[in-house]
């Protein structure tokens, strides 16, 4: 089945701190319901943290979207429970966010052991001779890495 107009308006959102993937793929997107009565459509997100800083511009381009794609009437609502998991990527935004160069972080299911991260491979070359520059990279989600064997630095979406 086709996605409706909404739902195909908000997916296409991009994020504004990884320009390279949208808010769909980047598992931000829980759901979008649009009454078929009245045309009104409810938009629920989840942050990536509570305090994340982009949530207000998010809001605002969903809202932009939607009204470019006909539906005016409409509400964003932001849930926190459950927490956002770096698990809801999609398997095309770790591919968009790999070939942009920024590691994207291993499955953590919650059903099961936690995976120790050894090494994060560098999004460049592949090589897992890498090291962590700083907790902190471009945005508060992301870490700053450096792989030894190409030399370039990269950013690494940190696993939750």
């Amino acid at each position: 089945m086709a996605p409706s107009g909404a739902r195909a308006a908000v997916a296409a959102v991009v994020d504004p701190e990884i320009r390279v993937v949208t808010i769909d793929e980047l598992g931000i997107l829980r759901s979008v319901d649009e009454d078929p009565a009245t045309g009104r459509v409810v938009v629920t997100i989840t942050p990536t943290y509570t305090g994340c800083p982009a949530m207000d511009v998010i809001r605002a381009d969903i809202r932009r979207a939607l009204t470019a794609a006909g539906h005016a009437d409409a509400e964003v609502r932001t849930i926190l429970s459950p927490a956002w998991s770096t698990d809801w990527i999609s398997d095309a935004g770790r591919a968009k966010l790999a070939a942009a160069g920024i590691a994207p972080p291993a499955p953590v299911r919650a059903d099961g052991p936690v995976p120790l991260a050894l090494a994060v491979r560098c999004p460049r070359c592949g090589s897992p001779e890498t090291e962590q520059v700083s907790r902190f990279g471009s945005t508060a989600c992301k870490a700053l890495w450096r792989c030894r064997s190409c030399q370039e630095p990269f950013d690494h979406l940190k696993a939750l």
